[in-house]
């Protein structure tokens, strides 16, 4: 066994993926605190080719942290489609409204189970992921349409949100994946 170079891989270059079909799955950050998560959630997004971040509350843009995002990121900031909004609660009423399924990925009472989750084609979807210490607000909570939870099986109840946010798109590009074909 070889490792692959990076000219091996067949990578796409940043004109490419701008063009490129993407998956029709928006990532909500709402009040994010990290950096560091901010960054990351940026490349998983670009690996997996997702739609949009939008960064609301808190959350740092690229623009005004470019450093410590673009240490995680490494450069998916420049790819990935992203906005800033300063309120969540409008952004998901805003994105209901227009027809996305959204779903708050928290423990909530009545979530979906991720492994029981099932992505309609033709849907569109967004995925909010909160705060790292309070989760996504009640309101917030209220405001969408599902909640899906990662199954958790140790002693600790929470992930790292970025490792959270890798779980989900993960799962959600391989239901969807045709799409990109």
């Amino acid at each position: 066994m070889k490792k692959l170079e990076i000219d091996e891989m067949g990578r796409m270059d940043c004109e490419e993926f701008k063009s490129s079909v993407k998956l029709p799955v928006k990532v909500i950050l709402d009040n994010i605190r990290s950096l560091y998560n901010v960054g990351s959630v940026f490349r998983t997004s670009d690996a997996f080719r997702i739609d949009e971040i939008i960064l609301c509350g808190i959350t740092a843009t690229p623009e005004n942290s470019l450093v410590e995002i673009h240490k995680t990121a490494l450069g998916a900031e420049e790819t990935v489609r992203w906005r800033y909004e300063t309120d969540c609660l409008q952004v998901v009423r805003d994105l209901v409204s227009s027809g996305f399924q959204v779903i708050a990925v928290e423990q909530v009472r009545d979530s979906i189970k991720l492994e029981h989750f099932v992505a309609e084609k033709g849907m569109k979807y967004a995925l909010v992921f909160g705060n790292e210490v309070k989760g996504i607000s009640q309101q917030v909570v209220d405001e969408c349409c599902t909640a899906l939870e990662i199954p958790q099986f140790g002693t600790k109840h929470s992930l790292n949100v970025s490792v959270s946010a890798g779980i989900v798109i993960w799962e959600m590009a391989k239901q969807l994946e045709e799409l990109l074909d």
